[in-house]
Formats: C-alpha cells, sequence, structure tokens
C-alpha cells in the first residue's frame, strides 16, 4: 500500500474535485506503478462531474483521469513489456491479448478485461481514503493523481525525448480522432470529410482526415475561437452552427451530394442525426462522442435505399502497442500537429480551473501536470 499520494477526489455531481491525500495498492503481480506526470482535461472525465453519465453507474467517490502519460516506477513479478524508468502513455483500455477480439485484432473491445464502474479489471478498489473505498475511472487508471496503477497492456513505452504532455493527449483525444479516421472508418485519399465539435477529439479527427489526404475537411462547432483551431490543424472549410444550419452548408459546399464521411466527436444525438444527414448516398457517419446513457439516435427506415452506414468507435479502434507508437512517429516527423492542441497547462491544485475552461469552450486542450 502507498500511502500519501495527492489525487483530486469527486464527491458528488456537480461539486468540485477536493485533492485529497490518499492511499493506493499496487501494483499486482501483472500491474505497473507509474508516476503520472502529465494527464489531460476530457469531456468525459466532465460527463461524471457534471452528471450526464450518473445513469451508466458510475459511483462516487471516484479519482477521475483517463488521459495521460508518466514514468514507470515499479514493475509486478509476471510484467515483460516495460522496466522502471520507460516513459509510457496510459491506455484506459487493458487488454488481455488472448480473447476472440484480441486475437482478431480488435484488443480495445476486449471481452475479458472487464469490470464494474469503479472498479480494476479485476474487480478490486485500490484507492483510499482513511476507512473509505474510492472508485476508479478508466478500468484502474485514476490518472487525477501523482501515480497510477494499470495493467501491462495499458503502459506503452515511448521514445523520452517526446514531451509528456503531448503524449497524454496521445492516450486518449489523439488516439480517438486519430483512429476514428485511420482504423475505424479507414477513410480513403481524397474523400470529403465533416467533423461535428472541434474540441481534442475533433481537432484529431481533423488531423486524422488530413493524414489520409481528404480532399475536404469541413469542421462544425458553435464557438468560432474553436472553428479556428480546426482551421489552423488542417480544416478546408469552417460552419458555426450556431449561425446557420449545419447540414445544409455541408451539403453546399459538396455540391448538394454530402460528404463521404462525417464524425460526432461530441456524443450527442442530434449531432449524431446530423452527420446521418450531412453524408450523401453509400456515406459513413461515425459516432466517436460517448453520448448520455439512455439516449437514442434516430435513423429514418429509408436507409436501406440510402445505403447510408453508421459505425460507432470506441477508442480509435485502437491496437495500444501498435498505434501509439505509430502516433508517435506521427508526432516526430511533424505529421500530427500536437503542440499547440495544449492551450494551458495546470497543476494538480488548480484542476479545476482545467475543467472549467472545459465547460467555457475555452481551450484546445488543457493538460494538468500531478507531478514534474
Amino acid at each position: 500500500m502507498m500511502p500519501g499520494v495527492q489525487a483530486a477526489v469527486l464527491y458528488e455531481a456537480n461539486t468540485p474535485l477536493e485533492i485529497e491525500e490518499v492511499s493506493l495498492e499496487g501494483p499486482r503481480d501483472d500491474e505497473v506503478l507509474v508516476r503520472v506526470t502529465a494527464t489531460g482535461a476530457c469531456h468525459s472525465d466532465y460527463h461524471v462531474m457534471d452528471g450526464t453519465w450518473n445513469g451508466a453507474g458510475y459511483p462516487l467517490p471516484m479519482i477521475l483521469g483517463h488521459e495521460a502519460a508518466g514514468i514507470v516506477e515499479k514493475i509486478g513479478a509476471d510484467v515483460r513489456t516495460t522496466q522502471p524508468g520507460d516513459h509510457v502513455i496510459l491506455s484506459f483500455a487493458p487488454n488481455c491479448g488472448h480473447c476472440r477480439m484480441c486475437t482478431i485484432g480488435r484488443p480495445n473491445l476486449c471481452s475479458r478485461m472487464v469490470a464494474p464502474p469503479g472498479r480494476f479489471p479485476d474487480g478490486t478498489r485500490r484507492h483510499r481514503k482513511g476507512d473509505t473505498e474510492l472508485n476508479a475511472f478508466g478500468r484502474g487508471m485514476s490518472s487525477f493523481a501523482e501515480y497510477s496503477v494499470v495493467h501491462e497492456s495499458a503502459a506503452i513505452p515511448i521514445d523520452r525525448d517526446v514531451p509528456m504532455t503531448v503524449a497524454a493527449l496521445m492516450g486518449c483525444a489523439v488516439m480517438t480522432g486519430v483512429g476514428a479516421v485511420l482504423n475505424t472508418a479507414s477513410v480513403e485519399p481524397g474523400s470529403s470529410v465533416a467533423v461535428f465539435a472541434t474540441g481534442g477529439v475533433g481537432l484529431s479527427v481533423v488531423q486524422g482526415a488530413v493524414l489520409a489526404n481528404a480532399s475536404q475537411i469541413i469542421a462544425v462547432d458553435l464557438l468560432d475561437n474553436k472553428l479556428d483551431y480546426a482551421s489552423s490543424f488542417g480544416a478546408t472549410h469552417t460552419v458555426n452552427a450556431s449561425r446557420q444550419n449545419a447540414v445544409e452548408a455541408i451539403r453546399e459546399l459538396t455540391d448538394g451530394m454530402g460528404v463521404d464521411y462525417a464524425f460526432d466527436a461530441i456524443g450527442d444525438a442530434r449531432v449524431s442525426r446530423s452527420c446521418y444527414d450531412a453524408v450523401r448516398r453509400g456515406g459513413t457517419a461515425v459516432v466517436v462522442g460517448m453520448a448520455p446513457t439512455g439516449t437514442e439516435i434516430p435513423i429514418p427506415a429509408t436507409i436501406a435505399g440510402e445505403e447510408k452506414v453508421v459505425k460507432g468507435c470506441f477508442y480509435g479502434s485502437t491496437r495500444p502497442a501498435v498505434d501509439f507508437k505509430r502516433l508517435v512517429s506521427f508526432y516526430k516527423r511533424g505529421a500530427l500537429k500536437l503542440d499547440g492542441m495544449i492551450t494551458r497547462t495546470y497543476t494538480l491544485e488548480t484542476i479545476n480551473d482545467a475543467f472549467d475552461a472545459l465547460a467555457r469552450g475555452d481551450n484546445a486542450r488543457g493538460v494538468i501536470t500531478p507531478t514534474e
């Protein structure tokens, strides 16, 4: 048991995170203890903070955080893929490597590394505040803390010259967005693409579309500053949906046809439907963002005659051991512009400021640095 770990704890929805001294148990034989050097302020964390995901059964109190990078401090007896001192990107979707989904190359959908919300993959809780057990996020990651314990498969070693703030973004926003384009949708060169919502994930979808050599990349948002970010990362056109009908604008930009691919990067049933309406006959709408539990997307029965495709995308269909290193390669040769995505960094003590800024839409991405 490691005592004296500083962590940001959520006790009730719609209240500030509280900085507490907690204890952390682990690592066990197949796990890794990581000192968290950078972790992103993501909408997925905010959905728990504002109560949007309460219907999914996320139990409080909880230590949030799932987009992170750090340095390995200690490894369990059975760990073979990393060692103390390694710089690692953390994955919030550990995988067993042996189930059917893992062996067919879809480890993000691993059927064995699952647990009820708040628990580690082995079903335990590892964080305590005195006699109170605290729930975990991201299948145990809980990166809004100085230290994190993760399964071996969730700690991917990377080159030490990659800034840790950049590496943290690869752990969620960049992997999800770029992966949605390259892995989930397999966007072909010359395709037309629309991206609805240009936060961290949406900006990564834009950059994925650039990597795929899309001919048109249309960014849609409600805020001009977010659209400016999108233009700087490769969007060829922008649409402010607070001032014009986004679907109509997209059709005007595509000679009335609609785009080949549209991505919902926020997780809203209305946005997902707009994606469906914005794609041409035979086009593909990709739902990337996680909508509130219980919501449904109304799809017209005429889908048969349209031959449109609606696809879900979990974590960019990632294969962490392969894709994280591919993202690092893209970044190091300048094909991914990730430094510019980091608008501001925060300490663990100022983490609530990061989420206030997220709620206002101020940042492309805010990054918290629990340890130096």
